[in-house]
């Protein structure tokens, strides 16, 4: 397992005028966040991703489902990011173009690269004890891949502390956002 990345993470999220976010997933090793938190960010190959507003057959959706779970895990292993206890876990669809979204229809994308990562054994399990989110947001625009972009899926995943029990701890709201 590699030791994280300590650059600032917030250069791989297009927050704080970044207008694209790194075209290779090298570049998105993580880093630390607040308080010293381990942070570890995957961003997904090219893949056809769910929105809420698709009415796509059963079977269509299925298949996306399990291509998303499986690059989700096969990319978090890769990348060396460890087992963790709990995390929070940001969703960033990174788009095609600047036009006005809502980041929230592509949830079923994170929800299934979430359980990616269970499969991958970043956690125990995506329930409440172990994962906050994930929580939707709208990234930088997607990185330029053959000559054109195509919207992508990058997660954003920040360690909660635990007790030494294991037990969840209280975290301000302050503090996860």
């Amino acid at each position: 397992m590699s030791t994280p990345q300590t650059a600032p993470v917030t250069s791989v999220l297009g927050v704080a005028g970044v207008t694209n976010a790194p075209a290779s997933s090298e570049a998105l090793g993580g880093g630390t966040g607040e308080a010293g938190a381990r942070v570890f960010v995957v961003l997904l190959p090219v893949l056809d991703l769910l929105n809420a507003n698709q009415g796509l057959h059963w079977r269509t959706r299925s298949k996306r489902t399990k291509t998303i779970r499986n690059a989700a895990a096969l990319m978090a292993r890769s990348m060396g990011v460890p087992p963790l206890q709990r995390a929070h876990i940001y969703g960033f669809y990174l788009p095609t173009d600047a036009r006005r979204r809502d980041p929230a229809n592509w949830a079923p994308s994170a929800k299934a690269a979430v359980d990616g990562l269970v499969d991958a054994g970043v956690l125990p399990d995506d329930d409440d004890k172990h994962l906050t989110g994930p929580d939707m947001r709208l990234g930088a625009l997607a990185p330029v891949v053959n000559g054109r972009r195509i919207g992508r899926l990058m997660l954003h995943i920040t360690e909660l502390p635990s007790d030494a029990d294991g037990e969840q701890l209280a975290v301000p709201l302050e503090a996860t956002s």
